[in-house]
């Protein structure tokens, strides 16, 4: 459906939208603009910061394969028999009513598995593993978001087929397997991954659906980044582990005066909201022994940046971006976060005595969904507290002095430079003046080359989280000048921060498989508003 004739219809549902039922699963999202006359939004009601504990998700369970029928299609598949799943997984997309804070009601959600966020997967390098995904949505339902769904697993070194492409969705009663094949691009070790998440990436409506709880978290592992502080091997870092590993995803939600959480479907600009949840939880609470805890922080979205600080001014010790495991940590006291950027971040609470706390802040000002300010907050927006309690056990965890060096740039092996300008033209975002159209593609790469993309922001005022799929990049500079060793930039990345008239030059290698692939902006209601493209990587053998 086109994105103006699901405005109209948005529009006609007010009159007929059903009034919300506490306790059934089936009621509907809010938008609004179809609020009935007694719902008001803005501000949101007042919550006690801190008085929820933080949820972590469960641990995703593989099942027996052969229980899926019919039985997965190798032929639908690229390197399927050279990379057979050895893991077999189902995901159930699903609506339910999910608490976001004790003096709230339950609010509709949708979500993985009936969760909000949905389970965490955990997976190794050399252990392929194939997911069926079931839409399990009410076919009939009514507000924002679209029971019609495809996944991405953001940034999975994975064929165009698994890859979540915004037109390959299922709708309500269907399903979709996603293979992916666990080996790091150009077979390289230094290009693995350590933190993934996946969320729906459906044409028109990757905002509304990620909004109403379509986001998840994977993990991988190996050899040196094992999952066990314990762990013997004389290669193993022995970074924090099991209840010391803790995934943190943020979203700020708007709720009405009911305590429902709405999302407004007619934003164009960028969609903010005034509570901030870390898990789906309003300004929740854990606690923390004296220790060190490896924490997976990533920026769910919609729109908002954040620059997050410790409440102490203790600094973070940043061990990945955007999944990419650095070269050594980076120790910083600020930690900016476009919408998608990840880090894995080391805390150690051993400075601390139990019945001491230390908050989580963000200290970016950002009054429109466009961009951040570029102001600090004094004082920050608190996010979540840590509250330190006794010791259970020896802290046996430690962070490696180096850890995963950078691949070589070879500027020999570019075989082209193309620029993409991020401007506001005609009421809608785009992409060199273009507004997004998936049945064509804007740019033919060949599979085995690399080049040389330059972004420009052409926007004074606004900012873009510019997000390519399959492969990771590495920056070449950012408005003329080259990027320091043992910054935060020196590392492979996903998504740039792209601010206002920036311009960044960015080194990609493309392998291992071809077909179809985007580049967006991942201020998800910029997307959905046409800031988008699709690439394409031709078969060498073509």
């Amino acid at each position: 459906m086109e994105r103006r004739g699901f405005l109209k219809l948005g529009a006609g549902f007010a009159a007929g939208m059903p009034a919300l039922m506490a306790g059934q699963a089936s009621a509907q999202l809010i938008s609004p603009d179809t609020l009935p006359p007694d719902l008001e939004v803005r501000p949101s009601p007042p919550t006690t910061p801190f008085l929820a504990p933080i949820q972590i998700p469960a641990i995703k369970r593989p099942i027996n394969g052969a229980l899926l029928d019919p039985a997965p299609d190798p032929e639908r598949h690229q390197r399927f028999d050279e990379f057979p799943p050895v893991k077999f997984y189902d995901l159930r997309e699903r609506a339910f009513l999910h608490s976001y804070h004790p003096e709230l009601p339950p609010t509709p959600s949708w979500g993985y598995d009936g969760s909000v966020p949905g389970p965490t997967f955990h997976a190794r390098y050399g252990e392929p593993f194939l997911v069926r995904r079931f839409n399990e949505l009410p076919a009939n339902h009514t507000g924002y978001g679209l029971p019609s769904t495809t996944m991405h697993l953001h940034n999975m070194h994975a064929a165009s087929e698994s890859d979540g492409f915004p037109m390959d969705f299922i709708d309500s009663g269907e399903w979709y397997d996603h293979h992916y094949c666990m080996f790091p691009a150009g077979m390289d070790p230094r290009e693995k991954l350590t933190l993934l998440w996946y969320h729906d990436h459906r044409m028109d409506f990757t905002a509304a659906n990620v909004y109403a709880g379509f986001t998840g978290f994977c993990l991988f592992f190996d050899e040196e980044d094992t999952g066990n502080e314990n762990d013997p091997s004389p290669i193993a870092w022995r970074l924090p582990s099991g209840k010391y590993d803790v995934p943190l995803i943020i979203h700020d939600v708007l709720f009405d005066n009911k305590g429902n959480a709405v999302f407004d479907v007619f934003n164009t600009e960028g969609f903010l909201g005034d509570k901030m949840t870390i898990n789906r939880i309003i300004q929740p609470h854990l606690n923390v022994e004296p220790r060190k805890y490896r924490f997976r922080l990533l920026n769910g979205g919609p729109s908002r940046f954040y620059s997050l600080v410790l409440s102490t001014g203790q600094k973070f010790t940043v061990i990945s971006n955007d999944g990419n495991i650095m070269p050594a940590p980076v120790e910083v006291s600020e930690l900016p976060m476009a919408v998608a950027n990840r880090y894995d971040v080391i805390i150690d609470f051993s400075h601390y005595r139990p019945g001491e706390h230390v908050d989580l802040l963000n200290i970016l000002e950002q009054f429109d969904g466009g961009g951040p300010t570029g102001r600090s907050l004094d004082p920050g927006m608190a996010m979540m507290r840590f509250n330190v309690v006794p010791a259970t056990g020896p802290d046996n965890s430690r962070v490696p002095e180096r850890l995963r060096e950078l691949p070589p740039i070879d500027l020999s092996e570019v075989r082209a430079h193309r620029e993409w300008d991020f401007d506001y033209t005609g009421g809608m975002w785009t992409i060199n003046g273009k507004h997004a159209d998936m049945m064509k593609t804007d740019a033919d790469v060949r599979e085995g080359t690399a080049e040389i993309w330059t972004l420009k922001n052409v926007g004074s005022t606004w900012s873009h989280p510019v997000h390519i799929h399959f492969e990771e990049f590495q920056i070449l500079e950012i408005d003329g000048r080259p990027i320091e060793p043992g910054s935060l930039m020196n590392s492979r990345k996903d998504t740039f921060w792209l601010g206002p008239n920036q311009v960044a030059k960015l080194f990609f290698r493309f392998r291992d498989f071809h077909g179809r692939y985007i580049l967006h902006c991942h201020n998800v209601v910029h997307e959905d508003h046409a800031m988008m493209l699709r690439w394409d990587i031709l078969d060498r053998g073509v």
